[in-house]
């Protein structure tokens, strides 16, 4: 049996994080994107080095990522911040694939936001996109990083449009907070399943 390499993604907000849970609950295994970079900034040399010629020795602090001074050098500048991620999307797509080779299950997920932006999407099976309306997508961000309407409205600005996102993908999951989250998962589960049978 091979296993399936499923893609997880959706705009700023849109609760592709409560999604994951959800199938975490089911026994799925999920590789969450960002969370990795931040830990792979710290411990892959060859991104460290990256980072460095490209940001400076600043760029680290005690052997570890200064993320204000990162922060300060990407805010607002898309040159650096589209730099910051082609040096950081190779480091975290070698390491999901590692990660993908080491389960077990007839499925497994990478949790991404950028997945079509950075390319991940050759290196898997399908990918689900949460929607989510815009309005609820901006009360989830305010609430949850404690930020303002307008600096909301930025960062969606450097995000891929939503529909756009979501037509490029397999399946969809409406998080509108009228639809079952779960009736959703539990019907993708049981059609992965399938898949991974055949």
């Amino acid at each position: 049996m091979l296993m399936l390499r499923i893609g997880l993604t959706g705009g700023i907000g849109s609760g592709k994080s409560t999604v994951a849970k959800i199938f975490e609950v089911l026994g799925i295994p999920v590789y969450y994107a960002d969370d990795a970079a931040k830990q792979l900034m710290n411990t892959d040399d060859e991104l460290k080095k990256e980072i460095i010629k490209n940001f400076g020795a600043e760029a680290y602090h005690n052997h570890t990522l200064d993320r204000k001074y990162i922060a300060r050098k990407v805010f607002d500048n898309k040159e650096n911040l589209a730099l910051l991620n082609s040096i950081t999307h190779p480091a975290t797509i070698r390491d999901a694939e590692n990660w993908m080779k080491k389960q077990t299950t007839p499925y497994a997920i990478k949790e991404a936001a950028l997945i079509f932006e950075s390319g991940s999407e050759k290196f898997l099976d399908y990918v689900i996109g949460v929607s989510s309306p815009e309005s609820l997508r901006i009360d989830r961000t305010m609430a949850r990083d404690n930020i303002s309407i307008d600096e909301v409205r930025n960062r969606m600005k450097n995000q891929m449009d939503e529909e756009k996102k979501i037509s490029l993908c397999n399946f969809k999951i409406m998080n509108d907070e009228k639809q079952s989250l779960l009736q959703q998962v539990l019907a993708l589960h049981s059609q992965f399943l399938q898949l991974a049978e055949k």
